[in-house]
C-alpha cells in the first residue's frame, strides 16, 4: 500500500508544476483543488456560524451581484481560454458570496469560490465598480492557486514531500495545521496572508477579472490611489492592504497592465 501511495505521490509531484493562467508564471502546487475545496467548505461554514451576516439586504445583494458577475465571466472565459486548459481548476467551484457585519475593511476568497466581504469594506468601496476591484483581486488569489502554493511551501518546509491526498491519509492533523497557516484559519480568517509576489499577481489578474465581469478596470487606479492615501494616514493599514501596501510601485504596475486589461472589458448593457 505504501508503495502505491509513493508512486501516486511521485506522479502528482512531477505534474504539480503548472502555470498561472494569463500571467504564465510557473508555480508548484501539490494540493488537489477538490481536496482543498472540501477543507475550505468546512472552515467557511464554521466561520459563518461564528459571525453575524449583515441585515442590510442592499449591501448583501450588491456583493452577490458583483461576485456572480465576475464568477460567471471567469467561468465562461476559462471554457475557451487556451482550449479550456484551465477550466478544470474552477469547474468544481460552488461560488458563494456572503457579507458579514464587521467594521473591519476586509474581504477574502477561499478555494472552491467561498467569498466573504466585511461591511467595513463597503464603507470604503462605496460603489459596485470599486467593490469589483477588491473582489476581483481576492478571487484572483483563489483562481491562481496562491493558497495552494503557500500550502505546498509549508509542506516542503515541514518535510512533507507528498501530495495533499496522501498527506491527509498519512498525517491528517499536521496537514490540517498547514492548511490553517496557509489560509489564515488559525487567525479566524481575518486575513489570508500572501507574499508580495502573489499580491502583485492578484492585482494584474484582478484587473482582468473585473473587466471580464463588465466593470471598467480603469477605475482601479483611482481606487488604489485613494487606498494609498488612506493607508498613509491611518495608524495601521486596512486589513486587506496589510501584506501589500498601496505604494507608488503598485499604482505604476496597475497603469502598465491597464491596456491589456482593457482588451477584456465589455461594458455592461
Amino acid at each position: 500500500m505504501k508503495k502505491i501511495l509513493f508512486i501516486i505521490s511521485v506522479f502528482f509531484l512531477i505534474n504539480s508544476c503548472t502555470r498561472v493562467p494569463i500571467t504564465g508564471r510557473k508555480q508548484s502546487a501539490w494540493g488537489s483543488e477538490t481536496e482543498l475545496a472540501k477543507m475550505s467548505e468546512t472552515e467557511y461554514r464554521k466561520f459563518l456560524s461564528e459571525h453575524k451576516l449583515t441585515s442590510n439586504t442592499q449591501q448583501s445583494e450588491m456583493v452577490r451581484r458583483v461576485g456572480n458577475n465576475i464568477a460567471t465571466a471567469i467561468t465562461n472565459f476559462f471554457k475557451t481560454y487556451h482550449n479550456g486548459k484551465y477550466y478544470d481548476q474552477i469547474a468544481s467551484y460552488k461560488w458563494e458570496f456572503n457579507t458579514i457585519e464587521d467594521p473591519t475593511m476586509n474581504a477574502w476568497c477561499m478555494p472552491g469560490g467561498k467569498v466573504v466581504v466585511y461591511t467595513g469594506l463597503l464603507n470604503v468601496t462605496q460603489d459596485e465598480t470599486a467593490l469589483a476591484v477588491v473582489m476581483g483581486h481576492e478571487i484572483a488569489h483563489a483562481v491562481a492557486k496562491h493558497g495552494n502554493e503557500r500550502m505546498t511551501q509549508q509542506m516542503k518546509a515541514q518535510g512533507i514531500g507528498t501530495v495533499l491526498s496522501v498527506a491527509l491519509s498519512g498525517s491528517p492533523q499536521a496537514t490540517q495545521e498547514i492548511f490553517s497557516v496557509a489560509y489564515g484559519v488559525a487567525g479566524n480568517l481575518t486575513i489570508l496572508s500572501y507574499s508580495r509576489k502573489h499580491e502583485t499577481e492578484a492585482d494584474k489578474l484582478g484587473l482582468v477579472f473585473m473587466a471580464l465581469g463588465g466593470y471598467d478596470p480603469g477605475q482601479a487606479i483611482p481606487f488604489w490611489e485613494r487606498m494609498s492615501k488612506m493607508s498613509a494616514n491611518a495608524a495601521k493599514p486596512p486589513v486587506f492592504l496589510s501584506t501589500h501596501p498601496s505604494d507608488d510601485q503598485r499604482i505604476k504596475d496597475l497603469k502598465d497592465w491597464l491596456p491589456e486589461a482593457m482588451t477584456y472589458y465589455k461594458k455592461k448593457s
